[in-house]
């Protein structure tokens, strides 16, 4: 049975984080962080997305802290460095608040700006890392196949990891596939596996090498492993600008995966300026463990989020919560 909306937000914390960059066209990052029986969760959906998209992250926080985690394969994620489109003579100071990493993976085809400009970053980074590192960048699919076909060229002397989401839809990152196939470039689909009605069509098509998952978007752990199992395909956890709560969620999932072969995207509390934890999950040594997470008290008082976004923060799980399969209906008031 479900828990009902009263119990969800029972205990529960609305939150406000401040960014170190921005990121997603924000400095700040709001969460409702729920706390169940088996531990604290977090329901966080970008602010733009429609309630039928937020449902799903619903599903994830619930499962988080009212359900029994799945067993861990192992206690430590390797995770990478995200870096936003900040001008190059702030790179090195991104960089550095993630510490000692292998993988970056670097931001690219933002509407304000043009190729030059990624591929200035891209060698920027390369450049600071050395020729060891590993170098991936994602476009959210931003590019035509054609654009995303001259950027491969234009950065193939930094020797990239993967090229993440070039385009937008499958049937585009299949023909993209197709042209690259002699380049050894593989193709990530995170938005196509995300963000689509059917998570395993990129798989299917042969559009992609490698999934990117995330826990909340695709409303759970176990939900993502099936994801992940059926498609066949290796899998990258990454995250979604979560608090060090939600990062434990993608955690746990990157320590259930049977294989583990790429650096994660769970590195992302090295972007927050402050954590509602006083042990946040910024990497150590490359990596992050796999823990729960407990938020402080005078933490979670001190960025608590303004009354009326913690009033628009509940009614909207409400609202998620009557989309929810097995859920009643929503009271009137």
């Amino acid at each position: 049975m479900i828990p009902e909306p009263d119990e969800l937000l029972a205990g529960a914390h609305t939150v406000r984080l401040p960014l170190a960059t921005r990121f997603r066209g924000v400095t700040e990052r709001e969460a409702l962080l729920l706390h169940g029986p088996n531990g604290w969760a977090e329901f966080s959906p970008f602010l733009e997305y429609d309630d039928a998209e937020a449902a799903a992250w619903l599903a994830a926080a619930i499962e988080a802290g009212w359900g029994e985690p799945p067993a861990a394969r192992r206690d430590r994620i390797p995770v990478n460095a995200t870096l936003p489109t900040v001008p190059v003579d702030r790179i090195r100071e991104v960089l550095e608040r993630f510490g000692a990493v292998r993988t970056v993976k670097v931001k690219v085809a933002d509407a304000a700006e043009g190729l030059d400009a990624d591929v200035a970053r891209v060698r920027e980074v390369r450049r600071l890392l050395g020729p060891e590192a590993r170098i991936r960048v994602d476009a959210n699919g931003a590019w035509n196949v054609d654009q995303a076909e001259r950027a491969a060229h234009a950065l193939a002397p930094f020797d990239l990891e993967y090229l993440e989401q070039p385009c937008a839809s499958v049937g585009e990152l299949a023909e993209l596939r197709g042209r690259l196939h002699d380049w050894q470039l593989p193709i990530a689909a995170d938005e196509s596996v995300r963000k689509a009605d059917d998570p395993l069509a990129v798989a299917r098509a042969g559009a992609a090498d490698l999934l990117v998952v995330k826990v909340q978007p695709l409303g759970g752990v176990a939900r993502a492993l099936r994801i992940v199992a059926e498609a066949g395909l290796p899998a990258v956890v990454s995250s979604a600008l979560d608090t060090s709560v939600g990062l434990a969620m993608g955690a746990r999932l990157a320590a259930a995966l049977p294989e583990l072969d790429f650096d994660c995207g769970l590195g992302t509390a090295a972007l927050l300026t402050a954590d509602v934890t006083r042990e946040p999950l910024t990497p150590a040594d490359g990596a992050i463990p796999v823990r729960p997470v407990e938020p402080d008290a005078a933490l979670l008082r001190a960025h608590a989020a303004p009354p009326d976004r913690a009033t628009w923060w509940h009614a909207r799980l409400r609202r998620a919560h009557a989309l929810l399969p097995g859920s009643a209906p929503p009271r009137v008031e």
